[in-house]
């Protein structure tokens, strides 16, 4: 594949895409050193900011790395897959699985860290979650899931925090389905309302042992009847 120079005004973007088009056409395979940037931008036909501002987009789509003193080489050819675009694509089980573990070690640090604020949060959702109980499946998924976030804010780690926020839009579809589909709240509208309460309980009184058996309870029975065979 030749190169050829370029003429329109995103010249960023279009040296990006024909930089990309060499690597994952097998013009330039793993372990290549690329051209330098006075090679490529005269090739190219554009400056070497150009350039330099195209390999930075390709090192963050994973395909290029920067070796200190030695160049800049292609490290893959296909570039990684946006965290997001991971989720969206994910089986809603597989989500749920590593919620499982994100979050069944957030309310130990939950139970550690909440602050009285923080308990009257929890309490607020879990009251709000009873008060949905009479409403839609949709609007019942919203109220558990702002309780889980509650929780998951005490821990006071933006990090969980900022994980837990990327899962919500999987786990709330797949628990709306889950609910409708197998008339979870048929019998009872406010399903699981005393593992709920046992949870913020637990967590208000400091007992992350306690919190973190009654979450996983929970949390096994509902990725137990994700991964049955009738979904």
């Amino acid at each position: 594949m030749a190169l050829g120079a370029l003429r329109s005004t995103s010249l960023v973007d279009q040296a990006t895409q024909l930089l990309r088009d060499q690597i994952t056409g097998g013009e330039w395979p793993v372990g290549t050193r690329l051209p330098g940037e006075n090679a490529l931008a005269a090739t190219l036909g554009v400056g070497r900011s150009t350039v330099r501002e195209a390999l930075r987009a390709l090192a963050g789509a994973g395909l290029v790395a920067s070796r200190q003193g030695s160049g800049v080489f292609v490290i893959a050819t296909e570039p990684a897959q946006d965290w997001k675009d991971v989720l969206r694509r994910a089986a809603v089980g597989d989500v749920y699985e590593v919620r499982m573990f994100l979050e069944v070690q957030a309310v130990r640090l939950a139970a550690q860290r909440r602050t009285e604020v923080e308990i009257a949060a929890m309490r607020g959702a879990l009251d709000r979650r009873r008060a949905a109980a009479g409403g839609g499946d949709e609007m019942f998924v919203d109220a558990d899931i702002a309780l889980h976030a509650a929780v998951v804010a005490a821990a006071h780690n933006p990090v969980l925090d900022s994980l837990f926020t990327e899962f919500l839009p999987v786990l709330r579809q797949g628990l709306i389905e889950l609910v409708d589909l197998l008339g979870l709240r048929a019998g009872d509208h406010n399903h699981g309302d005393a593992a709920h309460a046992a949870l913020v309980e637990a967590v208000a009184a400091g007992d992350g042992a306690r919190a973190s058996e009654i979450l996983q309870a929970e949390l096994d029975q509902t990725l137990a009847l994700l991964r049955a065979p009738t979904l």
